[in-house]
């Protein structure tokens, strides 16, 4: 059943919305990672982590929305269930308990990096699908590069 028809052609749909949904996947993980960061960090550092920590489940979490949003408009059910991140989310994430300040600061940049990399590649792959997708997809990508960048000089020592 199509509730929403696209102005997209099919495949042009299709190619988005595959994009759209594993985008969806990665925040929405993001997101718990973060919030799991957030309430295990521990360390001399923990005030500015565990904010910082917020500011990322935040910004994931709206663009999640924005993501999900977009493929709905363009007639494709988005997936936020969560059996659905349990079985395809692969992000690096946290270990279990207590959270070093260095370590969660550490979980977080690969993790960003990690969503930076491939929303990078589905911004390749939607630049001949549907250029408004490709435009959101690019508008993530730099505030998820912000935040890691802000998270690595959190750790950084002064060595090259």
């Amino acid at each position: 059943m199509t509730v929403v028809r696209s102005t997209l052609p099919d495949e042009a749909r299709r190619v988005s919305c595959e994009a759209l949904q594993e985008t969806l996947v990665d925040l929405l993980g993001l997101s718990l990672i973060g919030k799991q960061a957030h309430w295990n960090v521990v360390g001399p550092r923990f005030r500015s982590v565990h904010l910082q920590l917020d500011e990322v489940v935040s910004a994931a979490r709206a663009h999640a929305d924005t993501v999900a949003e977009r493929a709905a408009a363009l007639g494709v059910p988005p997936d936020g269930r969560p059996e659905t991140i349990a079985k395809v989310f692969s992000l690096p994430a946290p270990k279990e308990g207590w959270l070093r300040d260095s370590e969660a600061v550490e979980v977080m940049t690969e993790a960003l990096g990690t969503a930076v990399t491939r929303l990078r590649e589905r911004i390749d792959v939607t630049e001949k699908a549907d250029l408004v997708t490709q435009d959101l997809l690019i508008s993530i990508t730099a505030d998820l590069e912000k935040q890691r960048w802000m998270f690595e000089a959190e750790n950084f020592s002064g060595r090259s």
